[in-house]
């Protein structure tokens, strides 16, 4: 019996085992997450005027906080961190504004993902993946930035760009939409504030309830920065805050894609797409040291993960261990294979899995 037959029988056992959330363990998790990370600018305020290579280590570690707060912020959307979904809700929005990021909407975002993992044809991840088809279309400059801009080393500058810039450009241009809908506002024909509200359609939220969700978040951090940059000083305040979440953002999408990105990851189209199969074939272990398996709340266990985002990050690693049997096909990834996985950028819609641009040009010769 192959391995996705295997697991669709014993799936639904391994869900109602182990996704189990306490909200005492959602608790502890946030409580040593928030703590040293309040700490850390605590320390920064106090160490790095007189102290300033402090800085370095300061800023290794708040990177590190800020990325277990974006992992505990993603696992609150799914619902699966606390049994209570307020709770959920409410730490998920606290989280949110620590890394920047509108949880609420994020999560929607992400749950897309969810559901059509290893279908490239629904969702090309956060790399923008062409089909070899598409890339050959490109102009040779074109394929050299395409390669360019999917670069390890500009991480950092992507994590910048997705965490920092995008949330609030898509924000503002939002808010200028909805205040320009409001200027055309006429009582001509009998129409009611009530009814020229309902008519106002945004191209930057898909629902009342984003575009709500998104100015609290944004108010809320403009509010933060305002109050750190009195308390710090606007340059040491600006510079941690600004290289902390952009290194965090950096990590994030490293972490994001290797998980999915790697040699002949299985990525098919619409037809004869696999939920499960997608899990096993699609999904990778990413094995890290146990430091860096608790700073990034075993997000590694991408695997389990897509099987069910039911299963807590806490309970993940014993799910993994009881069925290990399963998961044999599984890719694991070290920290070592990093890189060379990220070099996985295109999507082979005839063989249904990615291929590096070498590949594929090889594949074409």
């Amino acid at each position: 019996m192959s391995a996705v037959a295997a697991l669709k029988q014993e799936k639904q056992a391994m869900v109602a085992r182990y996704a189990r959330s306490c909200n005492w363990a959602g608790l502890g998790q946030c409580m040593t997450t928030l703590i040293p990370l309040a700490g850390l600018w605590v320390a920064a305020a106090m160490v790095v005027p007189t102290m300033p290579l402090m800085s370095v280590p300061i800023l290794g570690l708040m990177t590190l906080f800020l990325v277990r707060s974006f992992v505990l912020m993603h696992e609150c959307g799914h619902g699966s961190l606390f049994h209570a979904q307020a709770l959920n809700q409410g730490f998920g929005f606290l989280f949110g504004v620590l890394s920047g990021m509108p949880q609420y909407v994020w999560s929607r975002h992400h749950n897309v993902h969810h559901a059509t993992n290893g279908n490239w044809e629904r969702y090309r991840g956060p790399l923008a993946i062409l089909s070899v088809a598409e890339f050959d279309a490109l102009s040779p400059s074109q394929q050299r930035d395409y390669v360019r801009a999917r670069s390890i080393f500009l991480a950092p500058v992507a994590g910048l760009v997705y965490v920092l810039i995008n949330p609030r450009l898509t924000w503002i241009k939002g808010t200028l939409q909805w205040l320009t809908h409001w200027a055309r506002y006429t009582r001509r024909g009998g129409r009611t504030l009530r009814t020229h509200a309902a008519a106002f359609n945004s191209s930057y939220w898909d629902t009342p309830a984003e575009g709500r969700h998104m100015l609290l978040n944004n108010l809320v951090l403009l509010g933060a920065w305002v109050a750190m940059a009195w308390w710090l000083g606007p340059v040491l305040f600006g510079v941690l805050y600004v290289l902390s979440v952009s290194l965090a953002g950096a990590v994030g999408i490293v972490l994001f894609t290797v998980q999915h990105n790697f040699e002949h990851a299985y990525a098919t189209g619409d037809e004869g797409w696999c939920y499960n199969r997608a899990a096993i074939h699609g999904t990778s272990f990413l094995v890290l040291p146990r430091v860096l398996r608790w700073f990034t709340a075993n997000i590694g266990y991408h695997h389990v993960h897509h099987l069910s985002a039911r299963i807590p990050n806490y309970q993940i690693a014993d799910c993994h261990r009881s069925y290990s049997r399963l998961f044999k096909d599984v890719r694991r990834i070290g920290l070592a294979d990093v890189r060379a996985s990220l070099r996985y950028v295109l999507w082979d819609t005839e063989r249904e899995r990615l291929v590096s641009v070498a590949e594929a040009r090889a594949t074409r010769a």
